[in-house]
């Protein structure tokens, strides 16, 4: 074992682990930070990486000779190797110092390996008083039921076809949200199904993909999605159409919960509130 859990668990604030992202606080563990070790060894995805649905191979991976590991403070240093590449530090701790040590390591480690740029990442607990980066929350679905909304949702493919031939114009539009990666991905018939919405014929916002995968510890997870409505059709409920029939499809299909990032103080942010998912810490990422 290369970590020691008496040292790792009081320095998790929150339940975000390198190359992983959030997991369920009870799939939170020991384990779990070993086995990312090891995926960084041999390349492959853990069985439960989130990533792992869209294929290929991992493009991130724990920079594990880097990792300092003490009683105060962990640092795990992860490479990205999109684009021009990034090194990613994670600081757990919870002194201030924490972040200057960060900092250091992961300006060092992009000049070493040649990368362009250099972040930390800072997960913060849930009574942070003022919370800055994305909101991990999540949602619950043992505790309740999930009704289907009242309104205009339906799989793409099952808008009829003049519908269905907006999609690309507005994947495209919303990019900088995922869909036009999303929409790739639908076309090489390489993901669950995705849930629009239309009006006058035209798809004006979208969720998906809808997958539900084993956790870490077995548990059935409704995976995260990509989630987009056109500027011009905000402010009409449509996004807590689309979240909540998404939620429905979940619970449908058997899932136990989802975790979801989002932005604080954003639109996600403010309906995920709403509608009383359980927060349950903060990740906050700056420029080395």
């Amino acid at each position: 074992m290369f970590f020691r859990w008496d040292w790792l668990r009081p320095q998790l604030t929150a339940p975000i682990v390198p190359t992983l992202g959030p997991v369920h606080p009870d799939a939170l563990s020991l384990g779990i930070f070993e086995e990312t070790l090891r995926a960084a060894d041999t390349g492959d995805f853990l069985p439960y990486d989130k990533d792992r649905r869209w294929g290929g191979e991992k493009d991130e991976k724990v920079l594990r000779s880097d990792v300092v590991h003490h009683p105060g403070h962990t640092l795990i240093p992860m490479l990205v190797q999109r684009g021009r590449g990034t090194v990613k530090v994670f600081a757990y701790g919870l002194h201030d110092s924490v972040i200057d040590e960060a900092t250091e390591l992961a300006t060092k480690l992009a000049a070493a390996h040649d990368v362009a740029d250099a972040r930390v990442v800072h997960p913060l607990g849930p009574e942070t008083a003022h919370p800055r980066g994305t909101r991990i929350q999540l949602k619950d679905f043992t505790t309740g039921p999930c009704p289907a909304p009242d309104g205009p949702v339906r799989s793409v493919t099952a808008w009829p076809a003049t519908v269905q031939n907006t999609f690309a114009p507005f994947a495209e539009t919303m990019s900088a949200d995922g869909l036009a990666f999303l929409h790739t991905q639908m076309q090489a018939g390489r993901c669950g199904p995705v849930l629009a919405t239309a009006i006058e014929d035209r798809i004006v916002g979208a969720i998906g993909p809808l997958e539900v995968r084993a956790d870490a510890i077995g548990r059935p997870q409704l995976m995260p999605q990509y989630f987009a409505v056109l500027p011009e059709a905000r402010g009409q409920g449509i996004g807590r159409i689309l979240w909540q029939a998404a939620m429905h499809w979940g619970q449908a299909h058997g899932a136990a919960y989802q975790l979801l990032q989002t932005e604080v103080g954003g639109p996600s942010d403010r309906l995920c509130r709403s509608e009383g998912l359980a927060s349950l810490g903060f990740s906050h990422m700056t420029r080395a």
